[in-house]
This record gives C-alpha cells, sequence and structure tokens, in this order.
C-alpha cells in the first residue's frame, strides 16, 4: 500500500513521499494503524531539522506523538480490535505498523482527539514534577512557556505551587496566563530577580524549572532559587556555551550556602511500562493525563495553533522556527 509520509531529507529540508508499506508480515504483537492527527515536538524536531541531533539519521521520519485508528492486528494481540482509536507513539505518517506493547492505550473517550497527541508532551513534562520536591504552596518558576514548560506549569499548579513563567514571547506568556499560571515574566524587560524576590516575599523560589534547554538560562537564573532550592533541567542542553565553571559551582556550593541541588528530568528516566517495584512509569503517567483532559483540570485547547496537512509541513516547520509568536502547538491532520 502507498503510504504518505513527513521526510527530512537534509538539515532544513522538509519534504512528503509517497513510499509502499508492506502489510502482509504483521507481527503477532503489532498492529497496523491509521493516523489521525500527529503532533510535532517543536524542540526535539527542529533539533532533528538542523542537522545538529546525532542519534536522528537523514533522510528519516520525524514524530513521537500521535493518535490513530487501528486498521489490522497480530494474532497475539489481546484488548484491542481494528477500529480503536489508540494513543501511541507514532511518527508523522499516514500509515505505520507499530508495537502494542509499552505506550499503546485506547483514546480517552469524552476528550477531542486533537487534545490525545499531546499527551506525550504532558508526560515528558511530568517528570520535571515528579524528580522535584515540590509541595503545596511552594514557588516554583519555569524558563520557557513553549508546550513542555506550558505543561510542566500546569502540572506543578496542580501539584498545589505558586507558579511564576518566564520567556521572551509575548504569544507564550498569554498562553500562559490562560492556562492559569499566576505570573507571567518577560525576560527581556525589567529585573526578573527583583520581580520574583517580590512575588515570593524575598525567599526566591524553591524550585526553578528550566525549559529552555538553553544552558545559559539555567545558569543566569540560578540566583533566582532559594537557599537549598533545586534546578530541574527539564529542557535537553543544546549548544555550545562557555563560561567559568568554577562560578558556577561556587554559586551552588558557596554563596549565601545555597546549597542548590541539580535534578535532570528526562523522561526516559522512568520505567515504559507498569512495574510493581517502581511508582511512575510512561504508561501511568498518560493515563493521569487522560483523566486530567477528561476532567478539564490540565488545559490544552489553548496550545493549539494550527491544524495543517501533511503538504503544508515545509511552511509549519518554517514557522515554528522563524514565527513563535504564531507557531506553537501545530498537528498534522491525516484524515
Amino acid at each position: 500500500m502507498e503510504n504518505k509520509q513527513i521526510v527530512f531529507a537534509a538539515p532544513w529540508q522538509v519534504e512528503v513521499h509517497d513510499a509502499p508499506l508492506s502489510i502482509s508480515h504483521i507481527g503477532d504483537h503489532e498492529a497496523l494503524v491509521k493516523k489521525k492527527y500527529t503532533l510535532i515536538s517543536p524542540g526535539t524536531e527542529l533539533a532533528c531539522l538542523s542537522g545538529n541531533e546525532g542519534w536522528f539519521g537523514m533522510p528519516g521520519i520525524p514524530g513521537y506523538a500521535s493518535v490513530s485508528e487501528i486498521i489490522e492486528i497480530g494474532k497475539g494481540v489481546e484488548g484491542f480490535w481494528p477500529g480503536d482509536v489508540v494513543f501511541h507513539y507514532g511518527d508523522h505518517s499516514a500509515y505505520q505498523i507499530v508495537p502494542t506493547t509499552g505506550v499503546f492505550l485506547r483514546a480517552p473517550q469524552h476528550v477531542p482527539l486533537t487534545w490525545v497527541p499531546f499527551t506525550r508532551m504532558a508526560t515528558v513534562a511530568f517528570t520535571s514534577t515528579r524528580v522535584s520536591q515540590i509541595e503545596l504552596g511552594d514557588n516554583v518558576a519555569v524558563t520557557g512557556l513553549g508546550l513542555i514548560g506550558n505543561m510542566a506549569s500546569q502540572l506543578a499548579k496542580l501539584a498545589g505551587a505558586n507558579v511564576f513563567g518566564i520567556d521572551l514571547s509575548e504569544q507564550r506568556l498569554k498562553m500562559a496566563e490562560t492556562t492559569g499560571i499566576d505570573a507571567a515574566l518577560h525576560a527581556g524587560r525589567g529585573d526578573i530577580r527583583e520581580e520574583i524576590m517580590r512575588l515570593t516575599r524575598g525567599e526566591g523560589v524553591s524550585t526553578l524549572i528550566e525549559a529552555t534547554g538553553v544552558p545559559k538560562a539555567a545558569v543566569d537564573n540560578l540566583p533566582l532559587i532559594a537557599k537549598s532550592g533545586e534546578l530541574i533541567l527539564l529542557g535537553s542542553p543544546r549548544g555550545e556555551y562557555q563560561t567559568n565553571v568554577t562560578e558556577v559551582l561556587n554559586y551552588v556550593h558557596l554563596i549565601n550556602y545555597g546549597c542548590i541541588t541539580f535534578k535532570g528530568a528526562h523522561e526516559w528516566r522512568y520505567p515504559v511500562e507498569k512495574d510493581p517495584f517502581v511508582k511512575h512509569s510512561l504508561v501511568r503517567n498518560s493515563q493521569i493525563v487522560f483523566d486530567l483532559m477528561a476532567q478539564n483540570k490540565l488545559s490544552i485547547e489553548p496550545l493549539i495553533s494550527h491544524i495543517v496537512k501533511p503538504e503544508e509541513a515545509a511552511s509549519a516547520y518554517i514557522g515554528l522556527r522563524d514565527d513563535k509568536e504564531h507557531y506553537y502547538g501545530v498537528l498534522f491532520d491525516w484524515a
């Protein structure tokens, strides 16, 4: 059968291909699915498109957040049937043969299908609250209010924190206000530390979630963190940054006896499937996100900026790279 695919052919070169897909050998624990919507992950996919991610080979098919309809199942698949609509880690293609183990979950009822792929963004963000010491009444700052940072701010708010978001984009700040953040601060205006100290009665934040992936942002915002606070590295650090590491370490260790803790918050630190010896897993987090969506406790609709056809992929990625005021949550409609 013919299969439409979005392909990163070379750095900053996006193409749409029609390629044959053989469906004669679906594995016992696999399913053939037809995509309904897939969501672009701006940070990861633009990094791949730049050619600077060694693990992503070109030409290659990007994408990892999908809601799809099952067309055919392998003979060993239990609990799923053709016609079921599922959330899974699928790429940007019309059809795909995927494993039915791991994160392969029936889509929640009474939740718009356009929301379902955002589950992946939420579970990525979930790690920041899982590894943190955030408790009811704590003060939390989030640097970078894209999809992941916005989700992290919403989840920290649900955990009972007072959440302050920092970004350079007016649109992202407005979006964060729409989704319930306590204060949205423009990074290029005024003294951010002074404002954070005002908001926290001079204490600083007990948790800083760094969601930009820009190393300089993590270092520059260390002064926002209270004594014995923590820096959560949610965005994967990318790009070269040169500084005096002794100054950074002294700030963490010595200045004001800060005792600041650094924590990595990559989603894959947890197992994929439920494990009786580990509390958290990607499957459990996904199911919790489903419940939050169904209860309207997690705000998704304001995060959707565009729903486009696959043929518009090149312009969508250009928009995400060059026009962040208008492009942020972009879905491909495979219907």
